[in-house]
């Protein structure tokens, strides 16, 4: 009898990309500015110097309180749901079929976006709000002011708005993410690899460079859907051919930085999770 495997708690994941979305919120922030800006002019670098010029270095961090509460509600649902069904498919943490963690990872991603949708879209909205002119602008406290503010001025629909594309886009992040995130680590551990940093690195980079090109051309058409004003865009069929006016590379508006950011997202989530894990998890049954 080999030794028993240590197995995630379910709340383990929300954890981890709450301590990922600390270390990674500027990138996210500069992103939704990429996406956007319609012309495509400011680089990255620009972007950055001026926000920074404009409103001082806390202003990278502007809404974290909503990226905080994404994290929360998005990925511990996703996360716990993937983690509960796979330790109910395989108590003693033993392997399963690529095609049933995919399956999983769909359940738990539409479930996981379904409900971070109110607080992805405060986060957009909160971002976004520096780029505004002032008399447009939200100025939401935190994300519970904004929570309660869209439900108040727009009604609870609102807060739901972009629901269909938040959540197509977590079906796909989690299979990118966590499906390929277990598939890797098991095919390297199955290759000499030990559980260890190096093994979780690797593991997550390759997650995070898939879960990327799967969501890109979904993240931009819902960071627009939940951006624009009321009636600006008749259905997502008219968000599609707005952005298609710009080419196919429309849709990966802002690919660099999203990987940017998704990648080490993706690294600190996975590393925090397996510290927490090798740490606080429990044993496997016999």
């Amino acid at each position: 009898m080999g030794e028993r495997k240590r197995l995630s708690r379910w709340y383990f994941g929300g954890l981890g990309s709450a301590g990922a979305a600390c270390c990674t919120h500027p990138l996210d922030l500069l992103k939704v500015h990429l996406q956007t800006q319609q012309e495509g002019k400011l680089s990255l670098l620009r972007l950055t110097v001026n926000i920074v010029k404009q409103q001082g270095i806390l202003a990278l961090y502007n809404g974290l309180s909503a990226s905080l509460l994404r994290q929360l509600t998005y990925s511990t649902t996703r996360f716990g749901i993937y983690e509960v069904v796979k330790q109910a498919v395989a108590p003693s943490g033993g392997d399963i079929s690529f095609m049933v963690r995919v399956g999983i990872a769909s359940v738990a991603g539409a479930a996981g976006g379904f409900v971070g949708t109110p607080g992805d879209m405060i986060n957009v909205r909160m971002q976004n709000d520096i780029k505004l002119p002032p008399e447009s602008r939200r100025n939401y406290k935190h994300a519970l002011d904004g929570l309660i503010r869209v439900y108040q001025e727009e009604g609870a629909r609102r807060l739901f708005a972009g629901a269909s594309t938040a959540t197509s886009r977590a079906v796909l992040m989690t299979v990118g993410q966590l499906s390929f995130y277990d598939q890797v680590k098991m095919t390297l551990l199955a290759h000499g690899f030990s559980d260890n940093l190096t093994t979780h690195f690797l593991s997550s980079l390759t997650a995070g460079a898939v879960a990327t090109t799967l969501t890109q051309p979904l993240d931009v058409l819902k960071t627009r859907a939940m951006n624009a004003k009321p009636g600006e865009f008749k259905s997502i069929w008219h968000i599609i051919t707005y952005t298609a006016k710009l080419g196919p590379l429309g849709f990966f508006k802002g690919y660099v930085p999203a990987f940017v950011r998704l990648g080490p997202h993706t690294i600190l989530t996975f590393v925090f999770l397996e510290q927490l894990r090798k740490n606080f998890g429990f044993l496997a049954p016999e």
